[in-house]
């Protein structure tokens, strides 16, 4: 009976843990012309008020056109790429069952098991961060790209740090869109 309740709260503590996956979407212009764009400047859009954070994430998004073949310039890009972020604080309820037959509830189910058990539910927060980078084409001013990126956040910037730099290489994997076709 013991390895069933263990077996039941391993899984619950495992479904716990996939709604903390990180969340990475794409979305561009089919009709866009990426080709005639290959320099670019950056603005932050929406500030979520740190600037370490902010120059962290802005370095990592440039870094990562720049390996795709896109140059920072100051001057005439011909596209503009805005940074937004934002955190929101989440709550997750988690229930974990023990004893008695199934559910804690004294149902003689599959172990037999009679009697009551308990329940015991305890509630978590934990903050996600929103990434979201939008490319422009400037002279049209046409949104021609948008990715996005949801995750929870850790209190330790190394761990940060590297689920930022998954969510880049995430969003911009097959950029710019329609260059895996040209190979």
């Amino acid at each position: 009976m013991r390895i069933r309740t263990f077996a039941t709260a391993a899984a619950m503590s495992l479904i716990g843990l996939t709604a903390f996956a990180q969340d990475v979407k794409v979305d561009f212009d089919k009709s866009a012309d990426f080709s005639s764009l290959k320099t670019f400047s950056t603005k932050l859009g929406t500030s979520w008020n740190n600037q370490i954070g902010e120059k962290r994430v802005i370095d990592e998004v440039e870094a990562t056109l720049a390996e795709k073949g896109w140059k920072k310039v100051d001057a005439n890009p011909d596209a503009i790429v805005v940074v937004h972020g934002a955190t929101s604080t989440k709550r997750s309820l988690n229930t974990f069952y023990s004893g008695g037959g199934y559910g804690g509830y004294g149902y003689r189910g599959w172990g037999g098991g009679m009697g009551m058990g308990s329940a015991t539910t305890t509630e978590s927060e934990y903050t996600v961060g929103t990434l979201v980078v939008d490319i422009f084409n400037a002279k049209s001013k046409a949104l021609v790209f948008r990715g996005t990126a949801s995750d929870e956040l850790s209190d330790k910037t190394d761990k940060n740090v590297k689920k930022l730099d998954k969510a880049t290489t995430k969003m911009f994997k097959d950029f710019p869109p329609g260059a895996e076709k040209k190979k």
